[in-house]
């Protein structure tokens, strides 16, 4: 884990040196506002390097299982509001929960705007769990793109103007950083799912997982370190956080950010408290005091959260049509999530000339074989 905090991506970071030593970041960007779907042509004036790695980058790893990933599509159909959740109130504030990485998420202009950040990341998850996500036309690869792209430019940026100490955190967005937010965004949502009380198979579990460690590939991650199980994943995830996580000024600022963004979507404000409850729930007592997040009378109501959602689980369990219903009903969900966040509006992935100057399968998937988390590898 130490020497992979040494390494970024190769491939992205060339790309990225190259377009700012040109000079052509901007056209870049500016071209790349019409490259939004899979298998269109490429804009003329493109610069050379670029187009490149957009052909290189084109296509997904030649190991893809796509009965595995149809399998995963199913399972986000199924959990599609819960993964949302899952996402906004542990994924995020786990990040926030790792200094380092709260320092580098502060250092980008999406600092003061956490509904770009979020609705982002909602995005890339639907367009991953599209039928057609590999697919001419899809939005998902040219996302993906874009977004290890994006991720070079802030270790470019970091670096060259000497706003970050590579010699006490390592290279900015390192392949640590990456698994480990490859573990935060598949295997933590999995455990939420379960702390919620939501209905899982083994096989949906495991298909969610496997879809992240194609992602991961498609983003750069180093497929030779990256855990492909469970439960490597839990050992690799609980060392982790172990090493890394503790308090920050600037963890409890996004904190205090995502909070006040969610408070803003839940209607009226008589419900507002519930949003703290819920990720104070999800990530933890001791997590939730170093980001900061107030205590309410709301702790208490949200533990019965599980509860309600198990009884709904067992009417999906037993009845099709009830299944339908609440399928349906979690999709309007999502989408008025998500269509709350971006304002109705695509959200578009750019290369930052600049960082803040401050820096302040077919069916279903079955429910048999319940799954569980694996057991922690840590004392936690």
């Amino acid at each position: 884990m130490n020497a992979l905090r040494q390494s970024g991506d190769e491939l992205a970071d060339a790309v990225v040196a190259t377009l700012f030593e040109r000079g052509e970041v901007g056209k870049f960007n500016t071209l790349m506002r019409y490259v939004s779907t899979a298998g269109s042509p490429l804009p003329d004036g493109l610069p050379e390097v670029a187009r490149e790695y957009l052909r290189t980058t084109s296509v997904p790893p030649s190991w893809v299982d796509w009965g595995e990933m149809e399998k995963a599509r199913l399972f986000f159909i199924d959990n599609n509001v819960h993964i949302s959740t899952a996402l906004s109130f542990a994924s995020m504030p786990a990040c926030y929960v790792v200094p380092h990485v709260a320092k580098l998420l502060s250092a980008t202009h999406g600092l003061n705007y956490p509904s770009k950040r979020m609705a982002e990341t909602g995005q890339f998850t639907v367009y991953l769990m599209q039928p057609d996500a590999f697919e001419a036309g899809s939005r998902f690869i040219p996302a993906a793109q874009k977004v290890r792209l994006l991720h070079a430019s802030i270790r470019h940026h970091l670096k060259r103007e000497n706003r970050w100490d590579t010699e006490a955190m390592g290279t900015p967005i390192c392949q640590e950083d990456m698994i480990g937010g490859q573990m935060l965004f598949s295997l933590l949502v999995l455990d939420s799912l379960h702390r919620l009380g939501i209905h899982m198979s083994t096989e949906g579990a495991e298909a969610y997982f496997y879809a992240w460690r194609v992602v991961g590939a498609i983003l750069g991650v180093d497929q030779d370190a990256v855990p492909k199980t469970l439960e490597e994943a839990r050992q690799f995830l609980d060392l982790y956080m172990i090493r890394h996580m503790g308090p920050s000024e600037e963890g409890a600022h996004l904190t205090r950010q995502l909070i006040d963004l969610y408070e803003e979507v839940v209607p009226g404000t008589f419900f507002d408290p519930i949003v703290s409850a819920l990720l104070r729930y999800l990530v933890g007592d001791t997590c939730a005091d170093w980001l900061q997040v107030p205590r309410t009378a709301w702790d208490t109501v949200v533990k019965i959260v599980p509860s309600l959602l198990g009884v709904l689980e067992t009417i999906e369990d037993s009845s099709p049509l009830g299944a339908w219903a609440l399928d349906r009903l979690g999709h309007l969900t999502t989408v008025f999530e998500l269509s709350s966040l971006t304002r109705g509006r695509v959200m578009h992935y750019a290369i930052p000339e600049q960082l803040k100057k401050d820096f302040g399968v077919s069916g279903t998937v079955p429910r048999t074989h319940r799954w569980t988390p694996p057991a922690p590898t840590v004392a936690c």
